[in-house]
């Protein structure tokens, strides 16, 4: 057969006829055809090879394709629709059948019918009984109708036109419920009546569903007057006072039905936040959240066309006149009262108890608490004694006008524990509402320059020069001495003008030269500075890290004073006043303020300041009133003095290892809007010179109040090697004061041929010798002297050369 024949049997499928002669056949080597055919089978093999691959393939792929088939056939977009249809009904049927169970309550709640609030001090003893009833309901009627629109305008414009209920808002406050996120708004007023009157204020989604139900019925059986009526009478509108008739009175002296459009709108402003917005205790910004607040209600109005724009663009803001005292609050019962539900309230926030401020203001004034304050009463009437005898017994505002104007404020802490056992508020609660023992508004002056030693000491900060901060640095006090390395000019002038030249750290604390501290405060970075002061306890949200600051320019209050000091006291530890030992009712215990917190400064750091600030006590501004007081035996002391500009605030703040106190007296116009005022002249002092310094009537009230109340002297544990509790300061003579005025305004911008600040350190060895507490007979002079002082009071106590 040719090779032709042989292709063509191949592809048909044929085969050769085998030899006849298998012997000569597997003897013959193999011919080129066979060659040719193994090749060719191996071809054919791998091609079944990959023929059968694909099939395994699309088998698997079918497999696939099965599995995906079943997970269809599982979610069809038929079942999807009927399961969704399913739950649908099921949502449905269950809110039917809510509504059908949930009738609309006889009667209020009982958080609606007010009860009493017990206060006790520390030892269980009754500080007073309050929450008594303060709401007289009145018809709609008797509400001038532009006036009711004010509450729906800032409530709920759709008030008329709505079913009573906000279903989307209601929703997500389910939902943001169940992921404790609090609460967000979106309340009807229909729905806000049936919580503040049939529920509670408890945050779960079932009060939520009754709520909404309620809502309905209640819109669909009463007309819109009668909740609008309800809902105004029974809201809470801070001072005590519930109800329209109630809040009318309170805020404006008259009637419901002599409300103006404007005091209305203030009135359903207030709703959103009582505490905040009252006028008489709000914070610059609380006055001007409550102004949008109140503007926000007005334009609304006119959006609604309840108001006419040209008429509501006349109108101008209407100043709440001061507020009354209820009965039983006179003294310092209402001081402590409003600071511990102040306190209260927050923790109901903090512990998720309430969703807002509002809500936790409702609950405590609804009454049922049963609140245990940390006040000892022995420490509470010592310091009400010792304002009184060592002040307020000096002052006559019928021979002297400016009399009128002081005010006064303490806070005394346990800086072991948190616990403020003490609180001295004013004259008397129901003459002057404010408590100034916690109003932020006035500066807390040369008490802030204790800060700024923290932050330099905890920072490790040096100099212009590179020399590391400690007690021994030397500085210049020069008066007016621009401070230098700072982008804003700033060349403060020391009290009376008195140049120190080179004094010590120490020494600069002692007589508190602010030129000083001004140059710290740049050399240590005012960002830093800043810093500190908020982990110690100040509000600094809005503060600007400027060299002014350092001044002590901001506002604070005694409070937050003395919880700064007792971070000191306390090592560095952070110390928070805490006015609560425990409140409960009968739903609800609440936790108190957990007082003492982690370490915000090194206890270094904390104890070089106390060492300096020993100094201050024995060496300085506060010596006459403290250090010599017959009552000290012996007692270790560190504090600073402060008083503010042009005499409107003056400060003791200061320490023994067992207690801190902050004292301050503020001077505060008695005529309405009571604007602040110097205090310079009081009590009979010369008018103009007779300045009310920190180391007078505050140390005085200090100093009888902590040794008058302390059972055994106590010193400090300190762990530092720098301060005067550690070695006798290191002295310098300053210049003499000048007589005259400079020729010329000081430069604001830093000097090009002044040399930095020295910052050279005394070659003494420190030593551990206590300071000398024996003083001298030397008659003091009329300049400000850095050697140890007289035993012999001066014809004028508060000598303004004893304080800044």
């Amino acid at each position: 057969m040719g090779r032709a024949d042989e292709r063509r049997a191949r592809q048909r499928g044929g085969r050769r006829a085998a030899p006849r002669n298998r012997s000569s056949r597997a003897a013959a080597p193999p011919s080129r055809t066979e060659d040719v055919t193994a090749a060719e089978a191996a071809t054919s093999a791998a091609a079944g090879g990959r023929a059968a691959a694909r099939r395994s393939a699309r088998k698997g792929a079918k497999g696939t394709k099965g599995e995906k088939g079943r997970i269809r056939r599982l979610f069809t977009w038929k079942k999807m629709l009927g399961t969704f249809l399913g739950l649908c009904v099921l949502v449905i049927g269950a809110f039917v059948a809510l509504y059908i169970t949930t009738p609309i309550p006889d009667t209020a709640n009982a958080d609606a019918q007010l009860q009493s609030n017990v206060y006790k001090y520390s030892d269980g003893t009754l500080v007073t009984r309050d929450g008594k009833l303060n709401r007289e309901n009145v018809d709609l009627a008797d509400v001038p109708e532009a006036v009711q629109h004010t509450f729906v305008a800032a409530e709920n414009k759709t008030f008329y036109d709505d079913a009573g209920v906000d279903l989307r808002g209601t929703a997500r406050g389910m939902l943001n419920t169940l992921m404790g996120k609090g609460a967000q708004g979106g309340s009807t007023i229909t729905q806000q009546y049936v919580k503040n009157y049939y529920l509670t204020q408890e945050q779960t989604v079932t009060r939520k569903l009754k709520e909404l139900v309620i809502s309905l019925k209640l819109d669909r059986e009463k007309s819109k007057n009668y909740i609008l009526a309800g809902y105004i009478n029974t809201s809470y509108y801070g001072r005590g006072a519930y109800g329209i008739q109630a809040a009318a009175q309170a805020y404006y002296r008259v009637d419901a039905d002599k409300l103006t459009v404007e005091q209305g709108a203030y009135l359903a402003a207030l709703l959103q936040a009582p505490s905040q917005y009252d006028w008489a205790v709000a914070s610059e910004n609380g006055k001007k959240l409550v102004q949008n607040r109140w503007n926000y209600v007005l334009n609304n109005m006119v959006e609604e066309k309840w108001l006419d724009k040209a008429e509501r663009d006349a109108m101008e803001f209407p100043i709440p006149k001061e507020p009354k005292a209820a009965p039983g609050q006179e003294g310092q019962v209402g001081y402590l009262v409003d600071a511990a539900n102040s306190e209260l309230e927050r923790q109901l926030v903090a512990q998720g108890v309430a969703e807002s401020s509002k809500e936790a203001e409702a609950m405590v004034n609804a009454g049922g608490w049963n609140i245990t304050l940390n006040i000892e009463k022995k420490k509470q009437k010592a310091l009400e004694r010792s304002v009184k005898e060592q002040l307020t017994s000096k002052l006559d505002k019928k021979k002297r006008s400016v009399d009128g104007d002081v005010q006064a404020g303490a806070v005394s802490v346990n800086p072991k524990t948190g616990a403020v056992v003490a609180m001295y508020g004013g004259v008397n609660y129901v003459e002057h509402y404010t408590n100034n023992a916690t109003r932020t508004d006035y500066q807390p002056a040369s008490t802030f320059k204790p800060v700024i030693l923290a932050a330099a000491f905890d920072q490790g900060a040096e100099t212009q020069d590179g020399d590391k901060i400690t007690a021994n640095t030397i500085y210049d006090g020069t008066s007016k001495r621009p401070v230098v390395g700072s982008d804003i000019g700033f060349a403060p002038e020391n009290e009376d003008d008195v140049d120190y030249g080179d004094v010590t750290v120490q020494t600069a604390m002692n007589k508190s030269i602010n030129s000083v501290f001004a140059q710290m405060g740049v050399d240590v970075g005012m960002d830093k500075v800043i810093q500190v002061a908020g982990d110690l306890g100040m509000d600094t949200e809005d503060l600007k890290a400027v060299p002014a600051q350092t001044l002590g320019t901001m506002g604070a209050s005694p409070l937050q004073m003395a919880g700064v000091y007792a971070t000191l006291d306390n090592h560095g530890k952070k110390v928070t006043p805490t006015l609560i030992k425990s409140a409960e009712n009968s739903a609800h215990a609440v936790k108190p303020a957990e007082p003492i917190g982690e370490q915000v400064i090194s206890r270094e750091a904390a104890d070089s300041v106390t060492s300096v600030l020993t100094g201050v006590v024995d060496d300085g501004t506060a010596q006459r009133s403290v250090r010599d007081n017959p009552l000290r035996k012996g007692q270790k002391v560190a504090g600073k003095t402060g008083t503010s500009d042009d005499n409107k605030s003056a400060w003791f703040t200061a320490y023994t290892p067992d207690l801190v106190t902050s004292v301050g007296l503020f001077g505060e116009s008695a005529k309405p809007p009571h604007p602040q005022v110097t205090l310079t002249g009081a009590t009979g002092l010369i008018p103009g010179k007779g300045r009310i310094n920190g180391g007078g009537y505050p140390a005085q009230i200090w100093a009888a109040y902590t040794f008058g109340v302390s059972s055994k002297v106590t010193r400090f544990d300190l762990e530092t090697d720098q301060g005067a509790a550690v070695q006798p300061p290191v002295t310098t003579s300053p210049s003499p004061s000048r007589s005259q005025e400079p020729s010329e305004e000081p430069s604001t911008e830093a000097p090009t041929t002044s040399a930095p600040p020295k910052t050279q350190t005394p070659s003494q060895t420190p030593t551990t010798q206590e300071p000398s507490e024996e003083p001298t007979t030397e008659e003091p002079s009329d300049e400000p002297t850095t050697g140890e002082p007289t035993t012999e009071e001066p014809e004028n106590p508060l000598d303004p050369r004893l304080a800044q």
